[in-house]
């Protein structure tokens, strides 16, 4: 019920009346939770807002189906829902992420905001009755943070990932042949090859994406029909099932009813994984990230290994100076999707009885890492990765000088001798090969047999 004013209007709801802007399509619910958190100005993402409305269009073609809902009502329904699906009418969600823990205020803002549009198109729906037929928030917004969460994965994420691991793998056969020093402790170690660092990295991230579609996949099973606690009070028996197969239809997801709905309602193990993997795809970037900047590092008195693209002048002072941006965007990125996984953990664990509180925070946290690391996988691919050069003539210079690989000539001349000319070469500042000549006894056409490079990098094919 609202009465209109000039720049309000007012509107009541089970604790009276409420000012409500006039050109507002939410109602009183919404308002009072507008007025009673004005903690961060940061909404739930719109992706989470698109799920919560992708359920409220499966729930009435679900009810109307069971018989629950006239043909009429659902129509007008699922009309005000393709409206705000197509991106119409995003600014009517202004709900504060930090509100009340099972994200009741933003249910009723959709279910509100639905009621208006159907309203203005000529239904009369109740925000309740019709819009919430066969739900609550504790069973709605678990659901939301599977859906959206499933969708931002599938949707962005992934081919984000893929896009990464494809850069990597094309350059890293570009360099099969490229033989640079090895590194352990950050001291020289025996040679590798670029291909074999690079494809390191690849299938890195193979295998972290592989968890998070796992964990993607766990995410499926929806506990939309357990309502208020579980229980499935005031849902019609079938209406999970139902519902189910329709998300599923809607999205191209697998979404399933869960058999036991208390479980995702009263605790958050799925989302609690996915978040997991998230954080394991994080500490996979950083590594990454780490060891380009390393490898940049210079040009004159660093590693100098390789040449990222220039993106942006790198001082304000310092004129010709070029940073590695990219990859530190990376590393920020990193570290606050851990920050954000610490956080979901700590959220997972206020489930009280049937119901966890902390459901908001969970799901706009799942949506900004998934986000983040996805625009983070393409920035390292398009930036980074597909220009980045290599300093070759360097690259084969350093490992001729390196020390270590002294260490091929254990099983022929035995350590103690080998350490020797280890120590004589690194304190001379000439190649092993030189000082093996002069100590070990052997030829020097063994000793290029025993200390090639590239066949060091793979001693198995010898």
């Amino acid at each position: 019920m609202s009465t209109d004013h000039s720049d309000t209007r007012i509107e009541t709801d089970s604790l009276g009346e409420i000012a409500v802007p006039s050109r507002a399509r939410w109602g009183a619910q919404t308002q009072r939770a507008v007025d009673n958190f004005p903690i961060s100005g940061r909404t739930l993402p719109p992706r989470f807002i698109q799920a919560v409305v992708h359920i409220k269009r499966c729930a009435a073609e679900a009810n109307r189906e069971l018989g629950e809902l006239p043909s009429n009502k659902a129509v007008a329904i699922v009309g005000a829902c393709n409206d705000l699906l197509a991106g119409h009418h995003g600014d009517q969600f202004p709900v504060d992420i930090f509100q009340t823990g099972s994200g009741t205020s933003t249910n009723m803002n959709v279910n509100e905001v639905i009621a208006h549009l159907c309203e203005e198109a000529g239904a009369s729906i109740h925000p309740n009755d019709d819009v919430n037929l066969g739900q609550s928030s504790n069973d709605t917004i678990p659901t939301a943070i599977h859906v959206s969460a499933a969708l931002a994965v599938t949707e962005h994420l992934i081919p984000a990932l893929e896009q990464l691991i494809v850069e990597l793998g094309l350059r890293a056969r570009e360099h099969r042949e490229t033989v640079k020093t090895g590194r352990t402790h950050l001291m020289d170690a025996m040679p590798v090859t670029v291909e074999q660092e690079l494809q390191t990295w690849a299938m890195q991230l193979q295998d972290a994406c592989g968890r998070v579609a796992g964990a993607r996949d766990a995410l499926l099973a929806v506990p939309q029909g357990g309502t208020a606690v579980g229980s499935g009070i005031n849902a019609h028996p079938a209406f999970g099932e139902t519902f189910a197969s329709k998300l599923a239809d809607e999205t191209g997801l697998a979404f399933r009813a869960l058999p036991h709905p208390f479980v995702a309602q009263s605790a958050l193990d799925g989302p609690l994984a996915l978040s997991a993997a998230l954080r394991g795809i994080a500490v996979v970037l950083m590594k990454i990230s780490n060891d380009l900047r390393w490898m940049n590092s210079g040009p004159t008195h660093g590693l100098g290994e390789i040449q990222l693209p220039a993106t942006q002048p790198g001082s304000s002072i310092m004129p010709g100076k070029v940073n590695p941006v990219i990859c530190e965007s990376a590393t920020m990125v990193a570290t606050q999707v851990m920050g954000l996984d610490q956080a979901n953990a700590i959220a997972a664990q206020s489930g009280n009885f049937q119901l966890n509180v902390m459901l908001p925070l969970v799901a706009s946290n799942l949506l900004d890492m998934t986000e983040w690391l996805g625009n983070s996988c393409t920035n390292l691919a398009e930036r980074a990765i597909k220009g980045m050069t290599f300093n070759e003539a360097r690259l084969a210079e350093g490992v001729g000088k390196n020390p270590i690989l002294v260490t091929a000539l254990n099983p022929v001349i035995g350590y103690e001798k080998a350490a020797k000319i280890a120590k004589e070469a690194f304190a001379s500042g000439r190649p092993v090969l030189e000082v093996a000549e002069e100590q070990s006894g052997l030829s020097r056409q063994k000793l290029e047999q025993l200390l090639d490079p590239k066949d060091l990098t793979h001693p198995l094919k010898g």
